[in-house]
């Protein structure tokens, strides 16, 4: 039995599926040449991640395939349902990565409410000639201890984003189309446990008092967060997303962060990804990082290892 990772797997989820019999092959085959290379080499599961797409014609061009593994949350880059309407196992990995993602959120609140992501700009250029005026320009920062976070999307992410809000002492409201109440579960290194109640209400509330919001919600047609959601938001809102690119309509957000509507945004996913607007990349009230919410060591250690078990226990 033959594994195309071909976007790549941690190395002990390749470990584990060799142990348990499988080649795994790890060498990247361009989209066009994908369909020939599975053909060719009687490819049983391929491993994906966001690069490579498995749509329709791959799927009926490749009969070997039985099972195909996204490693990762979203897999708007795979034709689900047809896949599975051919018998092929679809799944991916959704709690794997969820706590990377949830720590790169904070990593950009903390950036925004203490500029941190234009002090690291500006200080190899300036800072031995200008230090106390840039000291001075980023000493207006904010705590965001006893704040209220807004989270759209309340599922594995979203919780873990709770998890930390509510453990640095921040007030945390979600939105989500599914979930009513519910409960998170602070866990200590002492194994201590607390668990907290948190309610759900509709977005066009939530944006109204909150005074960070962060997206955690899967691709969609139109905009979760547009001009008449910022119009809403409170004055000096900072914003998080690190979802999908188009949950957000980058113009509108652009256009609130210099009104001032908007005090910063932290952004990973992007609207027109692989190559965001100018205008988001350059606007110094913008916290940036290039799609890299999932990309920790122990993160792609346990989507490996969630991989293999779920492929060792489809085709074995």
């Amino acid at each position: 039995m033959k594994v195309l990772a071909n976007d790549g797997i941690a190395p002990g989820g390749k470990k584990q599926l060799e142990e348990a019999g499988f080649e795994v092959i790890t060498t990247k085959v361009a989209q066009e040449q994908l369909i020939n290379y599975i053909r060719e080499n009687n490819i049983n599961a391929l491993v994906v991640r966001s690069a490579t797409k498995v749509r329709k014609d791959l799927i009926d061009a490749c009969p070997s395939l039985k099972s195909i593994g996204r490693a990762g949350v979203g897999m708007d880059n795979i034709d689900v349902d047809y896949a599975r309407s051919k018998g092929i196992h679809v799944f991916n990995t959704p709690a794997a990565s969820s706590s990377s993602v949830a720590e790169l959120v904070f990593a950009h609140l903390f950036n925004g409410v203490r500029f941190l992501h234009d002090a690291n700009r500006n200080m190899p250029l300036e800072g031995d000639s200008r230090f106390k005026e840039l000291k001075k320009s980023y000493a207006g920062g904010r705590e965001l201890r006893g704040k209220t976070l807004g989270i759209i999307g309340f599922g594995r992410i979203g919780r873990e984003v709770a998890k930390i809000a509510l453990g640095i002492g921040m007030k945390v409201i979600a939105s989500d189309r599914t979930e009513g109440e519910a409960e998170i579960v602070l866990e200590f290194y002492n194994h201590q446990e607390i668990k907290i109640p948190i309610k759900t209400e509709p977005v066009e509330e939530l944006i109204k008092h909150s005074d960070f919001i962060t997206l955690h919600v899967p691709s969609q047609k139109e905009p979760v967060l547009g001009r008449d959601e910022f119009r809403e938001m409170k004055d000096g809102v900072g914003i998080i997303n690190a979802a999908r690119g188009g949950v957000i309509d980058e113009v509108a957000l652009i256009e609130a962060i210099d009104s001032g509507k908007v005090a910063f945004a932290g952004l990973d996913t992007f609207e027109h990804e692989p190559s965001p607007a100018i205008k988001v990349l350059m606007n110094p009230n913008v916290s940036l990082s290039p799609h890299i919410g999932a990309a920790t060591i122990e993160a792609q250690e346990r989507i490996g290892t969630e991989l293999a078990d779920q492929i060792i226990e489809q085709l074995k």
